[in-house]
C-alpha cells in the first residue's frame, strides 16, 4: 500500500513540476521597461546644465501589435514604468491616445521565448 501511495505522489510531483516549469516559461516572456517625455521645458538647453530634460510619461495607454493585427495594450505606471507579457515574435508598440504633436512611436520590438525584453523608449513632447 505504502508504495503505491509514494508511487503516485512521485508521478504528481513530477508532473507538477513539468507543468510549473513551462507555464514559467511562457509567463517571462514580454517586454519591460520605461517611457519618457522629452524636452520637458521650452527653449534652449544650457550645456553643463542638471536640469533634467526628461521625465517620465505616467499613465499612458499603449498599443501593441504584430502582423496578425491588434495584439494587447498596456498602461504605463504613474513612474512611466511598464511590464506586458507576450509570446515570442515582432511587435510594434504605438501610444494609443493623442498627448502630443508628433506621434509616439511606433517602437519595434523583438520577444525571445523565456525572457523579458528590456526597453527604454523616448515620446517627443513636441515643446520648442
Amino acid at each position: 500500500m505504502w508504495r503505491c501511495v509514494v508511487g503516485v505522489s512521485f508521478l504528481f510531483l513530477i508532473v507538477y513540476t513539468s507543468v510549473a516549469r513551462s507555464d514559467s516559461k511562457a509567463g517571462n516572456a514580454g517586454i519591460t521597461g520605461m517611457v519618457l517625455v522629452t524636452p520637458i521645458r521650452p527653449g534652449p538647453i544650457r550645456a553643463g546644465s542638471e536640469s533634467p530634460t526628461a521625465a517620465p510619461l505616467p499613465n499612458a495607454k499603449f498599443r501593441v501589435t504584430s502582423k496578425e493585427g491588434a495584439v494587447t495594450s498596456f498602461t504605463t505606471d504613474t513612474t512611466g514604468h511598464f511590464r506586458v507579457s507576450l509570446k515570442p515574435g515582432r511587435y510594434s508598440v504605438v501610444l494609443a491616445e493623442n498627448r502630443f504633436p508628433k506621434p509616439c512611436g511606433p517602437f519595434e520590438v523583438n520577444v525571445e521565448a523565456g525572457k523579458m525584453t528590456n526597453v527604454e523608449w523616448c515620446c517627443d513632447s513636441g515643446m520648442r
